[in-house]
């Protein structure tokens, strides 16, 4: 290969790796701010957020950072009060909370006042913003509706709550008066796909307009709720794609990784689950070991990597675990996770 053909090709990669860092990014965006709405509401019916009095002046829709942190542990979102700070400090990372006068940029376990910004007005409603309001409104409408197209259904073996055909997606929008043809439905279709709101488990990764003669192709689409208590899978609902074979080069024993001097480091990982789960897979007997990672999920973000041996989840030994127990503990715990890791040195 001549420069003239390498070059264009080494900048077109580029491009591409821009364009996916930048899709990634959106829909980690959409998804904290799923989560932040989900909290948001959950927070108003259990009448946390209210209008409260702080020296002689009245902050109306507002809740108190102890109280919220008491919240999150007592209803086992988080493991303890840091780590229930952790996730209110990466919602007001993303600009859904605020202190009541933006004095504070950083989040509080103290008797401080916070708002959500929809709650006062203040959120920057950007395009990105406007269309996952109207996700989450269509979103909320679907699941109302006593005839949802939102069933459990099977693709390729596989099973997908809350999914439906693409073209159920447009006839929906178009009998509900959301669009005016079928033109705006797919438009609309695909910029909900583009920002993370709606997600395609089918063969084909594109909205597409299917006529009546093709209506029993199963386009199939699954619509995230987000939410703190919708925890999803382990591995992300992206579905990690993971080979059957170890990754592992050779076998290691629990007693070669504590032994003295053992070319082994520990981590600890904090992994804060998004709407679709934390994007980890892991195998293995005692010890069990990180067999794949979702490259755009909270997991890798963290830090998570292939061949790390899982040693602990939330301060609890899992060295002589087996790999189904593991995930039973993550799946059934609090959305942030932690967890100890082994990885050899290099």
């Amino acid at each position: 290969m001549d420069r003239s053909t390498f070059l264009p090709g080494i900048a077109n990669m580029e491009r591409t790796s821009s364009i996916r860092r930048k899709t990634i990014a959106r829909q980690h965006k959409t998804e904290v701010m799923i989560a932040g709405e989900q909290l948001r509401l959950r927070l108003h019916d259990g009448k946390l957020i209210k209008d409260r009095r702080y020296h002689l002046r009245t902050y109306p829709n507002c809740f108190v950072a102890q109280e919220l942190i008491d919240w999150l542990v007592s209803h086992k979102e988080a493991l303890d009060r840091a780590t229930a700070v952790c996730l209110m400090q990466h919602l007001m990372d993303h600009d859904i909370v605020h202190h009541v006068c933006d004095k504070r940029p950083e989040f509080k376990d103290a008797k401080l006042l916070y708002r959500f910004r929809k709650d006062d007005g203040t959120f920057p409603f950007n395009t990105e913003v406007k269309i996952f309001m109207r996700g989450q409104r269509l979103y909320e409408n679907l699941v109302a509706d006593k005839n949802s197209i939102l069933q459990l259904r099977e693709e390729h073996g596989v099973s997908y709550q809350r999914s439906f055909p693409g073209y159920q997606l447009i006839d929906w929008l178009l009998q509900n008066g959301e669009v005016e043809n079928r033109r705006q439905g797919v438009d609309l279709s695909r910029a909900l796909q583009e920002h993370g709101i709606i997600q395609h488990v089918g063969p084909s990764k594109d909205i597409k307009q299917i006529t009546g003669g093709r209506r029993s192709s199963l386009n199939s689409l699954q619509l995230h709720s987000g939410g703190f208590q919708t925890l999803g899978q382990l591995s992300s609902n992206s579905v990690v794609r993971c080979n059957p074979k170890s990754v592992l080069k050779r076998h290691v024993t629990c007693q070669e990784l504590l032994a003295p001097g053992a070319p082994f480091i520990k981590k600890v990982l904090t992994v804060i689950g998004d709407a679709l789960g934390w994007g980890i897979v892991v195998r293995g007997r005692a010890p069990c070991y990180v067999q794949a990672v979702d490259p755009g999920s909270p997991a890798a973000a963290a830090g998570v990597k292939i061949r790390q041996f899982v040693c602990q989840v939330h301060g609890r030994c899992v060295l002589y675990l087996d790999y189904k127990t593991v995930t039973r503990l993550v799946m059934t715990g609090p959305r942030v996770v932690v967890l100890e890791v082994m990885e050899q040195l290099e």
